[in-house]
């Protein structure tokens, strides 16, 4: 089940960038020319297409799974999908041009790719397994294995809203001359930097306090691995930011944002080892 979840999500993500690409083509003409792929690479009518394609994949997908494994869990990862698809559409076409609106929805949406795993796959195969080797456990286990689906819901969403404003701020360009009412638009470059950085030093504390516990575990790779490419990453993000001045600076940062997204995800793999 595993799979299918994971292409799922990755089919109706992939449909909501082409759906984006799609509408932001004349935006995107000046923020960034030289990576157009509707029309250079694409031809647009053809965009709309293979949104269609994938977006009715990823819920045919979310549909078997749930037809395979019937249970509450499923019905609501698939129900949720779907309502993911009809999400990026409004995004793309409406929302992503309204202040906060866009950059929130998106990131429900990141957090929502952890916690559909959760949902779906995780608990039923925690459930399986526990069972059978320490059933008297299980609701203990249960609900630690909830609490680390909210620990990295919390931080894809986090660190999603953190790139998606940064993104705003090196796109402002052509998005005000699109009339779009982003933050950078809305408030000014000086105030969307203070709420970036607000959100990084939220999560950077967060984070903290998350390693003393970790120390506390005796996970001291684990440690190791955040502080080093997660928490001090960012510090560097937020040093970074207050200078910031050109499209170059923003990409560069949205850059390495990415990269801490990926860090995060990987990090995973110390609960396989530990817990």
């Amino acid at each position: 089940m595993f799979w299918h979840v994971v292409a799922a999500s990755v089919f109706i993500a992939a449909a909501g960038y082409i759906i984006n690409d799609y509408f932001d083509l004349n935006i995107d003409r000046i923020n960034k020319p030289n990576k157009l792929v509707v029309e250079k690479i694409i031809k647009r009518r053809w965009t709309i297409v293979w949104h269609l394609v994938l977006s009715i994949a990823g819920i045919l997908i979310s549909t078997i799974t749930y037809l395979h494994l019937p249970d509450w869990h499923t019905l609501l990862a698939a129900i949720i999908n779907l309502v993911c698809v009809a999400a990026l559409w409004l995004y793309s076409t409406t929302y992503k041009r309204k202040l906060l609106t866009g950059n929130l929805l998106i990131s429900l949406l990141t957090a929502w790719v952890i916690l559909i795993l959760y949902l779906v796959n995780l608990k039923s195969w925690f459930a399986v397994k526990v069972m059978y080797e320490v059933k008297h456990n299980y609701e203990m286990a249960a609900v630690k294995l909830f609490k680390y689906a909210i620990l990295y819901a919390g931080f894809a969403f986090i660190i999603s809203l953190v790139r998606e404003v940064i993104k705003d701020m090196e796109d402002i360009e052509g998005d005000a001359k699109y009339n779009c009412k982003t933050m950078p638009i809305v408030w000014g470059i000086p105030a969307t930097k203070v709420f970036v950085a607000v959100w990084i030093v939220v999560l950077v504390g967060a984070l903290i306090v998350i390693q003393f516990y970790a120390l506390h575990l005796g996970w001291w790779w684990s440690v190791v691995y955040c502080v080093v490419t997660i928490i001090a990453p960012l510090i560097w993000i937020l040093q970074k930011l207050y200078k910031a001045q050109v499209p170059k600076d923003y990409h560069l940062l949205s850059t390495a944002v990415k990269l801490i997204m990926l860090t995060g995800i990987l990090s995973m793999i110390f609960f396989k080892i530990y817990a």
